[in-house]
């Protein structure tokens, strides 16, 4: 099978032209190529609005025209992907697996394809129950610590775009992403350039995973707040969880510590208990929201409305004078912005979109990048303190109502409140409130935002639109803290047996990310050499 890369395509095109541009690329004619498979289609928008695809192709005399081909070529003879297949492994105990987020759940997976009947703890609750939870917030104001947009069955993820793009080259991307469509995702996702579920289809695979790992042989208990872990001789030999005010405990030799990026008390007792982790980079911001319109306008031009194109989304970088980082981050075209809090009494934004990403607006974080040296202390949980201040002291902003506070770009650059809407209303579901983000932010990422909005305009034409909402304040784009572990056996640096996984150990930064790291660590306890 030969990979054919940078085909040009208009955005009409049918198969047939996509069949003649391969044959072309090749130099041979359209009826010599048996088989054509799309692997990935992009948007160019530089100069004419326009499709780059990738396609793979089976021929006829494949040996003969790979002969012929220049020398200089791009295109590359590839093997058909195939989904692995994990040999059985025989443990002296089940594994347990914490935390049924993307690194939980492929963590689980793998090891019940594996045989070795995986136990999978999730301290919220399966999806359905979740959306209820999450909606009796929304509608009430009453929040479920437990069960929410941060803590259930999927994860974070779950209550966002379900995006699946990522920066990483590691092989088992495509794993992740046939597996996801073997559960129902829309299949789509194996050759858009920038591919995601959506809320509403996430809804429906997450659970179909979950019952893939039941019927290999894996547990999943919903309900279940890991509480703490018993390392006996510098090795994990049991795991402590509460479920329905009920301590219990499961002897295990194996265990996933893959509890996302919120789980800020698993944080605090594993600090406790000496397990060597450090502070962590991350970032703090607002969401913007913008008309979706005239997104599409800005990135699309004339082209903007075509049925092929759907929702324009755009990425957005600069830098300050004093080299700090402006960004846009979790852009969800056609989506709205959300109340992702899971503690009492503080305000947190997130983003979700359906597949369709039809709603009014856009939204996107903007955010700043935050070091350890801003976090005010040396404590390792710092991090964790200051996201915690901040998400309180919006919550007060906002009349202690869990409503969020929100300002107009042109009013937040001359450093005044706002006082009314223009034509973009804010999505957030509880409602807003006009304040000045510095009256939860700190004063040097109001200041960064301040400088970097208009250096981000010269990279997207209209971001700067006056009348653009931003809604404070946005802090869990990544964890605050990494726990340490062995770059070999990806083990807990001072813990045989124990795997930090995942995005709440600080070590991925998305669904696929997360997903594939999940995967890297049931392999490293089934004895899967790294590919």
């Amino acid at each position: 099978m030969l990979r054919i890369p940078n085909i040009p395509l208009p955005l009409d095109y049918t198969e047939e032209l996509l069949r003649e541009q391969a044959a072309k690329a090749l130099r041979i004619r359209p009826e010599e190529i048996t088989a054509l498979t799309l692997v990935r289609r992009a948007v160019d928008a530089r100069k004419q609005v326009q499709f780059i695809a990738t396609a793979d192709v089976q021929l006829k005399n494949e040996a003969a025209v790979r002969k012929h081909l220049p020398k200089n070529t791009n295109i590359q003879q590839i093997q058909p992907f195939c989904m692995p297949k994990y040999r059985a492994v025989t443990l002296p105990e089940r594994p347990v697996v914490i935390g049924a987020g993307p690194a939980g759940l492929f963590a689980a997976w793998v090891l019940a394809q594996a045989g070795a009947r995986p136990i999978l703890l999730e301290r919220g609750r399966p999806v359905a129950e979740r959306q209820k939870a999450v909606q009796q917030y929304y509608t009430t104001g009453t929040l479920d610590p437990e069960c929410n947009v941060q803590f259930g069955e999927g994860g974070a993820g779950t209550f966002s775009d379900g995006k699946l793009n990522t920066g990483t080259k590691d092989p088992r991307i495509r794993q992740v992403l046939q597996t996801f469509a073997d559960c129902g995702a829309p299949v789509e996702i194996l050759w858009q350039a920038k591919p995601h579920i959506g809320t509403d289809k996430l809804a429906v695979c997450i659970p179909a995973l979950r019952r893939r790992i039941e019927a290999a042989g894996g547990t999943v208990l919903f309900g279940t707040k890991c509480t703490g872990i018993t390392v006996t001789d510098g090795k994990v030999t049991a795991v402590q969880y509460e479920q329905d005010h009920t301590k219990n405990e499961l002897r295990t030799d194996h265990a996933i510590l893959a509890v996302g990026h919120s789980a800020r008390d698993v944080f605090a007792w594993l600090h406790q208990a000496g397990l060597p982790m450090a502070q962590k980079p991350f970032s703090l911001g607002v969401r913007i929201e913008h008309k979706q319109a005239d997104i599409d306008r800005f990135c699309y031009g004339k082209a903007a409305g075509h049925p092929r194109l759907g929702a324009a989304s755009y990425k957005v970088a600069a830098h300050t004078a004093d080299g700090r980082g402006v960004y846009s981050f979790c852009m969800c075209p056609g989506g709205t912005v959300q109340a992702a809090a899971s503690e009492p009494e503080t305000v947190v934004t997130n983003g979700m979109s359906c597949f369709a990403r039809d709603a009014e607006n856009a939204n996107s974080a903007l955010l700043v990048g935050v070091n350890p040296a801003d976090f005010g202390s040396d404590d390792v949980l710092a991090g964790v303190e200051l996201q915690r201040r901040i998400e309180r002291a919006a919550y007060q902003a906002g009349g202690c109502t869990g409503k969020a506070p929100v300002t107009l770009v042109a009013d937040f650059l001359k450093g005044q409140q706002s006082a009314a809407f223009g034509s973009v209303a804010p999505s957030y579901p509880l409602g807003t409130v006009f304040a000045r983000p510095e009256s939860c932010l700190p004063e040097f990422v109001c200041a960064a935002l301040r400088e970097g909005i208009p250096l981000l305009q010269r990279q997207l034409h209209g971001f700067l639109q006056p009348d653009a909402v931003l809604t404070a304040p946005e802090t869990r784009s990544s964890s605050p803290v990494r726990v340490l572990r062995d770059p070999e056996t990806l083990e807990a640096v001072t813990v045989r047996g124990l795997y930090p996984c995942g995005e709440g150990a600080g070590y991925a930064g998305g669904i696929v990310s997360a997903a594939v790291d999940g995967i890297r660590c049931a392999e490293a306890i089934c004895g899967i050499a790294s590919r």
